[in-house]
Order: structure tokens, then C-alpha cells, then sequence
């Protein structure tokens, strides 16, 4: 298993988009709260611009979260720095908007690692065409951060393509690889097959059916592989997913589930790294 990213405490609390049910998700200021309020871990997303760099933003294209429009793939980084991104967050349903002209700013993934030095993070590939991973991957290792990140994507063409480049990077389950585990539980072999990641990023549901249960949880840690579920906000289905043992929850509120694992007894704790420990989706 790619060491590095799998160290450190478990369960891991995860920012989704740093804190994004507080702050307007995926600025600099998200991310700052988000380890304020206990998270260990944050999540983001992963677009490059016309120009080629890369940013962090969620959606292709840029009305929902910024006072842009029009695809962002489009745009150049100086374009893209130009906009509000705390335009779009609205705490209450669009009565006020606490972080218009305050200031935040689309970041590049350089000054995320900039700001936050050894922050474990998982980076979810958005854009698939034109294929970004390559320059993903070089500028995660020209700034040593191997170790610190966990490469994602639900979709199957990209994580291959993450694979291929033969990196020692943690990465999870594309939607497809989370389909094929399902299938090889019904059937569990005697000597089930190499998992292609090292972590299943998935919702508690799947299709209206329930996903992470202890059976799923049991094999995936059968098969040295973590469970890290998204995106949880309620405290009762945090502690329902604690006790089956799940290895990492996202959350749009990480001081929520740091207060309820502050509140819990401590449960023993696998060995570093998952050995004998025990993601369409749309995060």
C-alpha cells in the first residue's frame, strides 16, 4: 500500500470541500476552517483552466458557486482569479450571502499545498477530456506530496489512466471497481483478486439500496483496502457508519463529527496503514 496518505489516526474526519456546509466551499478559507474545527483529512475537486493550470472547483462550469458563467475549462487562470468565489454561498437558502466581496479567490492547487503544509487531502479528477492526470501527478511530486494525497474519480477511464503513469500514490474505487467489489461479495473467493485502490470513497447508499453495511465494510478490510463514506452531515448516521467500523467519514461539518467522537469511548484502533484493518456518484 502507497505509504504516507494512510497514517495517522483513524477515523479520519474528511472536510468535503473543506467546510463547506459553514464556508463557501473550496476556497483557502473553507479549507483553514475546516482544520480548525477538527478535521484531519479535507477533499477537493479538480479542473484545469484554458491555460493549464489546475484549480479547485467542483462543477464544470462556474454559476452555482461564483458571479462567473459559461464553462471553466474555458477560461484562463487570470480570468478564473478575476471572480467571486464566495458569491454563490448562501447559509439560509439565498436570504443573505455572508462571503459575497469578501474576497475569496478559485485557488490553484499550488497554493493549496502552499497554505497547508502536510495536509492529507484527497483530490477527486474531475475533468476528464482533455485528460489532466499527468500534470496532476508532476506537480504533486515537484512539490513532494506524494504521500499526502489520495487520487480520485468515480469516473473508470480516468482512475486506469492515474494507474498507468505508475506513481507511488494512493488512489480509491472509480464507480465501476466499487460495482465489481459488490459482485465478488455476493461470490467471495478464497483468493479474491488485487484491489485496484486502496480506498473505497463511497455514499451510504447506492441506488436507493443500502452500500455500506458491515458485510461491505468487513470485506474491504479483508482486502487491506479503507472505507471512507461521503457526504455525511447527520450525527446519528455518523454514528451508525463509527460503529460499523467505516475507517473515514466526509462531512460537510467536521466539527460535528469531531465533537461526536469526542463524545464516543474510543474503540481500538488497526494497525497504521490498514493491513489487517478492515465511490454514478456524486460527491
Amino acid at each position: 500500500m502507497p505509504g504516507g496518505f494512510f497514517s495517522g489516526p483513524k477515523p479520519r474526519i474528511f472536510g468535503h470541500r473543506g467546510a463547506m456546509g459553514e464556508y463557501s466551499e473550496n476556497t483557502l478559507l473553507s479549507f483553514e476552517r475546516a482544520l480548525d474545527s477538527g478535521a484531519t483529512c479535507l477533499e477537493t475537486d479538480i479542473h484545469a483552466s484554458r491555460d493549464g493550470r489546475l484549480v479547485l472547483l467542483h462543477d464544470e462550469t462556474l454559476e452555482r458557486t461564483t458571479n462567473g458563467c459559461g464553462p471553466l475549462k474555458q477560461c484562463t487562470l487570470a480570468e478564473l482569479k478575476s471572480l467571486d468565489a464566495g458569491y454563490g454561498f448562501s447559509p439560509d437558502g439565498g436570504k443573505s450571502h455572508p462571503f459575497r466581496g469578501a474576497g475569496l479567490r478559485i485557488p490553484t492547487l499550488e497554493e493549496f499545498f502552499s497554505r497547508f503544509p502536510g495536509v492529507k487531502v484527497t483530490l477527486e479528477i474531475k475533468q476528464a477530456e482533455p485528460p489532466i492526470e499527468q500534470p496532476l501527478l508532476d506537480l504533486v511530486a515537484r512539490m513532494g506530496r506524494l504521500k499526502d494525497v489520495l487520487i480520485a474519480s468515480e469516473v473508470d477511464v480516468i482512475m486506469k489512466r492515474v494507474r498507468r503513469l505508475g506513481l507511488d500514490v494512493a488512489t480509491s474505487f472509480s464507480a465501476v471497481e466499487v460495482a465489481v467489489f459488490v459482485e465478488e461479495m455476493k461470490e467471495p473467493a478464497s483468493a479474491p483478486p488485487p484491489a485496484p485502490g486502496q480506498a473505497l470513497q463511497v455514499p451510504p447508499t447506492w441506488g436507493g439500496v443500502p452500500l455500506v453495511t458491515e458485510s461491505f465494510v468487513s470485506a474491504a478490510h479483508g482486502r487491506a483496502v479503507e472505507v471512507h463514506v461521503w457526504t455525511v452531515n447527520e450525527v446519528a448516521e455518523m454514528k451508525r457508519l463509527l460503529d460499523l467500523g467505516v475507517d473515514g467519514i466526509m462531512t460537510d461539518f467536521p466539527g460535528r463529527l469531531k465533537a461526536l467522537l469526542g463524545s464516543l469511548s474510543p474503540r481500538p484502533l488497526p494497525l497504521e496503514g490498514g493491513e489487517d484493518s478492515g465511490r454514478g456518484f456524486a460527491r
